[in-house]
């Protein structure tokens, strides 16, 4: 099989699809590999680096596009993207499309066929590539919360940490996921005052045995929701269903009772936000004010540490990328495990059911 790796073209996405080590794994597999020219810089990879593991480098997207039946990337195919779509290519990246219909859209017109990272999802209920990601994000938004918070970029100024005789900041996390529980490392680290909201015992639970009375946690409702917004000087939504749209669970209402200047940071943006204010951002222009509130929006987060997040995202899907390289598309889409999730969208179908229903389109299982 030839597989690509293009450059990324959204907004101050620096991160790759592969690692050296990726493609010189699939070399040995017999398998031929494109890299466009220049794909892997902002992650300190050389197209010299690509070359040793036995990869091709391509002077433009538009020959990896043409000549690669799977393309493997990091973030969704942007619209001078589309133009490259066609019926016998197949992508693995992260689409989301639960919350990009355009998208969904085009990659349906065109019957190529979507495999989506954040759906490849165990029989547990693991979702082993958006794992590490999530991981980066999770630690992030308390990173990129703490900066906004200080008033010379609009914020409350408030240090999380506090100092000795000075109150810490509170933050207040929706969700024990992965993203919230790396959250909370970071913000139990800095010294803040750390709540975390949750639906699922266990998770709590967890939290709890890990952090004791360092961490606060309380079941998810709107009441304990509302009252943990109107204290909180860093919120952070990290709240996730794989394939569908995530639910509006901070109302507009919400945040108007929260202090002003405080920062809201909804990791969960890419599936359409837990926060009925939230839109998406980029790392060029990642915040904006409703109601006295900075609300941060990225939805690529993680392309903000290259470097760490392309190696930790090869290491999660190459497994896959072998899979599929080595037993092929088709037979992939008739397996009945963790990759078998992963696909979306084949020969103009939609054949997740979360996202079908999200995109109000037929599920149409194969």
């Amino acid at each position: 099989m030839v597989i690509g790796l293009p450059r990324e073209i959204k907004d101050n996405e620096f991160r790759v699809g592969l690692v050296p080590s990726g493609v010189a794994a699939l070399v040995e597999a017999g398998h031929s590999v494109l890299v466009e020219k220049g794909a892997g810089a902002q992650s300190a990879i050389t197209d010299e680096d690509y070359k040793a593991a036995g990869a091709a480098i391509v002077e433009s997207a538009e020959g990896v596009w043409k000549k690669a039946s799977l393309v493997v990337k990091v973030k969704e195919p942007r619209p001078a993207e589309y133009r490259f779509l066609r019926e016998d290519l197949s992508i693995f990246t992260f689409f989301h499309l639960a919350a990009d219909l355009e998208l969904a859209s085009e990659l349906i017109k065109k019957r190529t066929t979507a495999i989506a990272y954040e759906t490849v999802e165990t029989d547990n209920g693991l979702t082993p590539i958006l794992a590490p990601m999530s991981e980066v994000a999770g630690r992030l938004s308390v990173q990129a919360g703490a900066h906004f918070l200080m008033k010379a970029y609009g914020g409350r100024g408030v240090l999380l940490g506090g100092v000795p005789g000075v109150e810490s900041g509170d933050v207040v996390i929706a969700g024990a996921g992965i993203v919230g529980m790396n959250a909370a490392k970071v913000a139990v680290g800095l010294g803040a005052h750390v709540t975390v909201l949750d639906t699922r015992a266990d998770r709590l639970r967890s939290l709890d045995d890990l952090y004791g009375s360092k961490v606060q946690t309380l079941f998810s409702n709107s009441l304990n929701l509302s009252e943990s917004l109107r204290k909180a000087d860093l919120f952070v939504g990290a709240v996730h269903i794989p394939g569908a749209r995530t639910p509006k669970l901070v109302t507009r209402d919400m945040i108007k009772t929260m202090k002003k200047g405080v920062v809201i940071v909804d990791v969960s943006v890419d599936q359409g936000g837990c926060i009925e204010t939230i839109r998406p951002t980029t790392h060029s222009d990642p915040v904006y004010e409703v109601d006295g509130v900075i609300h941060y929006g990225v939805a690529n987060m993680p392309g903000a540490v290259p470097r760490t997040s392309t190696f930790a995202l090869t290491n999660a899907t190459l497994p896959f990328v072998l899979e599929l390289a080595n037993s092929g598309i088709k037979t992939c889409l008739a397996s009945k495990g963790p990759l078998r999730r992963g696909f979306n969208l084949f020969d103009g179908k939609v054949v997740h059911k979360s996202v079908a229903l999200a995109l109000g389109r037929p599920f149409e299982p194969l």
